[in-house]
């Protein structure tokens, strides 16, 4: 996460996207209101020269009434120039040796290298819920996860050392996220039950940079958190599951599934598993009745 001079513009990260036309996409935070205008300066291989085109700045309307939310910063390339960085700044004039430069990702087109990536957005408050998290994990690997993203502000000392287990192990990618260090964050969804900067530790945001982060590495890009699994009824995995649902939808590029709530008042002894007593957290595996 990186402020502008201005300290109302956050850059998240710069990514290729030449789907309809060749532009970058840049993932960002904006005020909503107060960003009027932003510039790209693409740094041109291999002679040097600097191209500066106006951004399009596309706010995501989901900021649940907080003053700044996601945004993509957008700009069309230079035709001649496959620029390996950019610079943003509100005027087209000025230094660029003096504007920070990001690295433009995606740039090559690969064959996908997994199936299925998990986005686990904005782990906050000190987050200790250990043993549901290794449920879930587990869960994941059993349904196809071959990687799982997590954007993490901060969690207890105990849940440090599984994500480090996790990272050795090859499955998870942290991606730290310090956003309190810049903007006064809401654990709240909606600006009317917290008047923050932001809501959730910028989830939607998060979220947003995982997709595109992983667009030329991974098959399906899978948003949910870390108390949610995508349980098939009539497939065993999640591969067998989107084959399925991609002969019956074909032209579908997303794919919803109904959420049901269970409540943890209600639990069953059935996997009342001694050795997990002292490890914090919910246990899901007690909790198997859902609300209607």
């Amino acid at each position: 996460i990186t402020p502008l001079q201005d300290n109302r513009t956050f850059i998240i990260s710069p990514y290729f996207d030449d789907r309809e036309s060749k532009v970058t996409r840049v993932i960002g935070i904006v005020h909503h209101r107060d960003v009027k205008q932003l510039y790209c300066w693409f740094c041109c291989q291999p002679d040097g020269k600097i191209y500066v085109a106006k951004a399009k700045i596309d706010v995501h309307s989901d900021r649940f009434g907080f003053p700044y939310g996601a945004a993509d910063v957008v700009c069309l390339e230079p035709e001649s120039c496959n620029p390996t960085h950019v610079a943003i700044h509100a005027s087209s004039h000025g230094n660029i040796d003096q504007l920070p430069q990001f690295e433009i990702k995606n740039r090559k087109a690969e064959p996908f290298s997994v199936n299925f990536t998990v986005c686990i957005s904005t782990m906050f408050g000190n987050y200790n819920n250990v043993l549901q998290f290794i449920q879930s994990m587990e869960m994941y690997k059993i349904l196809g996860a071959k990687k799982v993203v997590i954007y993490k502000n901060n969690c207890s000392h105990l849940m440090e050392k599984v994500l480090k287990f996790y990272v050795e192990e090859g499955t998870a990618e942290i991606i730290p996220w310090p956003i309190d260090s810049y903007l006064k964050v809401s654990s709240e969804w909606h600006f009317m039950q917290d008047a923050k900067d932001i809501g959730y530790y910028g989830q939607i945001t998060a979220l947003n940079d995982c997709v595109y982060r992983n667009m030329r590495r991974s098959k399906f890009v899978v948003l949910i958190d870390a108390d949610e699994i995508i349980l098939p009824f009539k497939h065993p995995d999640w591969n067998t599951m989107m084959s399925s649902l991609q002969e019956q939808h074909p032209g579908s590029g997303v794919f919803l599934f109904e959420n049901h709530i269970f409540p943890k008042n209600v639990s069953t002894p059935v996997f009342n598993i001694l050795s997990w007593d002292n490890v914090p957290g919910a246990n899901i595996l007690q909790h198997v009745h859902r609300e209607p």
